[in-house]
C-alpha cells in the first residue's frame, strides 16, 4: 500500500513579496509534490485564519509558526496515511486543530498540505490533477473573469469599486475567449496611456488610472472592447467586484468617495440597477457588505433575475454560511477560494452544496498569488464553469491561464458554457 512517507514545509514568497507556505508531500513510492498557498488583501472577517508570526520578520507577516505546525503536528499525524483518501486526510487535520477556523494550526498550514496531498496522489496514479479530483465528469472549461481595471483596496487611485472585469462569454471555447481578452487588455492600455494616465499594473495585473467616477472605468472598458473589434454584450461582457465591505461606514452607509456620496443599501442597489440597464454587466460580486443581509435580500429581489450576484466576503466559501444564504434567498452565486475555508475537501463540499441549489460557482485566486496553478485544475475538476484569476499580465496570473490552455487541449469533449451561465 502506498502511504504518506514525509511532509514538510518552507517559507517562500508570493506575488506581493510577502512570505507564504509551500508544503511538500512525499509518498512511499517516491512521488514528491508541493503546493503554495495564496493570500488575500481584501478578506472577509469570517475567513479561516491565516497564521502569521507577528514578529520583526517581514513586518510581522512571516509564516514560520505555520511551517512548524506542518513539520511537527501535521506531519506526525498524517505520515503513514493513504494519500488517496483526501477526505480522511483533511478531516484529520481539522480534528487536530480543534477550532472552527483553524486558529491553532493556521489555514495556510492546513491548505498547503491538503493541496500537496491531492497533487501527490494524482501524480502517483499518473493522471492529471483535474482528472483525479473530478473523475471522468471533469469536462467544463471555465469562462474567465479578467480584472483589467483596479480600484478600492487593490489600487492607490480614486475609484471606489475594487475590480472591473471583462468576461469573454460569447465565444465557442476557452482559447478564443482568452485571446479576445488579451486583445481588449492591450487596447485598454493604449487608451489609458492616451489619457495621460499611468499604465503600471496592480497586484492582479489590472490598470489603476485615476478616473472621475465609478462609472467611467466601465465606459473606458467599453471603448477598449470596441477598439479591439468585439461586440460588448454579445462577445465580451462586464463584471464588477465592489468589495462593499471596504466602503461601508459605521452607520451602515456606503461611501463613494470618488463621487462624494453616501448611499443606503437600497440607494446603492438602485445605483447598480442603473448601471446594469446601461451596460452589458452580467455579474456583481460583493455588491453590499458581508454584514448587510437585509440589503442583500433587497439586492437579490431587484437584480437576481437580471445578473449574477456573487457572495465572496458574504459566504467565505463556507458551506454553513452558504446554506444560511440559500435558506434566506440571498445572492445566486458564490466565489470559491480554498484558503477561505482551509482544505480541498471542505471546498468541494461547498461547491456541491451551491450546485445542488442552482448557485453559480466562480473559482478564484487571491491578490497574493504564486506560480502554483492548482485552482485551474480545481475549477475544471468541480465543473465550476467560471474562474477569476486576474488579467492577461503577470506570470502568477498567466500560470493559471496557461494551465487551462493545456487542460483544454487534453479534454476531447470539453464544454465552454459562455453566455448560458448568465441567462436568467
Amino acid at each position: 500500500m502506498i502511504y504518506i512517507d514525509n511532509i514538510y514545509a518552507q517559507e517562500v514568497m508570493d506575488s506581493r513579496g510577502n512570505p507564504t507556505v509551500k508544503a511538500t508531500v512525499m509518498l512511499s513510492d517516491g512521488t514528491k509534490e508541493s503546493a503554495i498557498v495564496p493570500s488575500g488583501a481584501s478578506t472577509g472577517k469570517r475567513e479561516a485564519l491565516e497564521l502569521r508570526d507577528k514578529d520583526d520578520r517581514f513586518m510581522g507577516k512571516g509564516v514560520l509558526k505555520a511551517i512548524e505546525n506542518v513539520n511537527t503536528t501535521i506531519a506526525d499525524e498524517l505520515i503513514g496515511m493513504s494519500p488517496f483518501n483526501q477526505a480522511q486526510v483533511d478531516a484529520t487535520m481539522k480534528d487536530i486543530d480543534g477550532t472552527s477556523n483553524y486558529s491553532n494550526l493556521g489555514a495556510n498550514a492546513v491548505l498547503g498540505v491538503s493541496m500537496a496531498v491531492s497533487r501527490a496522489a494524482a501524480s502517483s496514479l499518473k493522471i492529471p490533477l483535474y482528472r483525479y479530483l473530478g473523475g471522468a465528469n471533469a469536462m467544463t472549461m471555465p469562462v474567465p473573469m479578467l480584472n483589467i481595471i483596479n480600484g478600492g483596496e487593490h489600487a492607490n487611485n480614486n475609484v471606489d469599486f475594487q475590480e472591473y472585469m471583462i468576461v469573454p462569454a460569447g465565444f465557442e471555447n476557452f482559447a478564443d475567449g482568452l485571446r479576445a481578452s488579451a486583445e481588449v487588455y492591450h487596447n485598454l492600455k493604449t487608451i489609458i496611456n492616451d489619457m495621460g494616465e499611468s499604465t503600471a499594473v496592480g497586484d492582479e495585473g489590472g490598470f489603476a488610472p485615476n478616473l472621475k467616477s465609478n462609472e467611467e472605468p466601465i465606459q473606458v472598458i467599453m471603448e477598449a472592447i470596441k477598439k479591439a473589434g468585439y461586440k460588448a454584450g454579445e462577445q465580451i461582457c462586464i463584471a464588477l467586484d465592489v468589495a462593499a465591505s471596504e466602503i461601508v461606514d459605521e452607520d451602515g452607509l456606503y461611501v463613494l468617495k470618488s463621487e462624494n456620496r453616501k448611499l443606503t443599501s437600497k440607494e446603492l442597489v438602485a445605483y447598480y440597477l442603473d448601471l446594469v440597464n446601461k451596460y452589458p454587466i452580467v455579474s456583481i460580486e460583493d455588491g453590499l457588505s458581508e454584514d448587510d443581509w437585509d440589503g442583500w435580500k433587497i439586492m437579490t429581489e431587484e437584480l437576481s433575475d437580471k445578473i449574477q450576484l456573487v457572495g465572496d466576503d458574504l459566504f467565505v466559501t463556507n458551506a454553513s454560511i452558504l446554506n444560511e444564504g440559500i435558506q434566506k434567498g440571498i445572492a445566486n452565486s458564490i466565489l470559491i477560494k480554498p484558503n477561505q475555508i482551509g482544505s480541498v475537501s471542505e471546498t468541494m463540499l461547498t461547491v456541491r452544496l451551491a450546485q445542488r441549489n442552482n448557485y453559480n460557482c466562480v473559482m478564484s485566486h487571491r491578490s497574493g498569488e504564486s506560480e502554483d496553478s492548482f485552482i485551474a485544475d480545481f475549477a475544471v475538476a468541480l465543473n465550476c464553469g467560471q474562474i477569476k484569476t486576474g488579467s492577461t499580465a503577470r506570470s502568477d496570473r498567466i500560470a493559471k491561464y496557461n494551465r487551462l490552455m493545456d487542460i483544454s487541449d487534453e479534454i476531447a469533449y470539453s464544454e465552454y458554457l459562455g453566455l448560458s451561465l448568465f441567462q436568467k
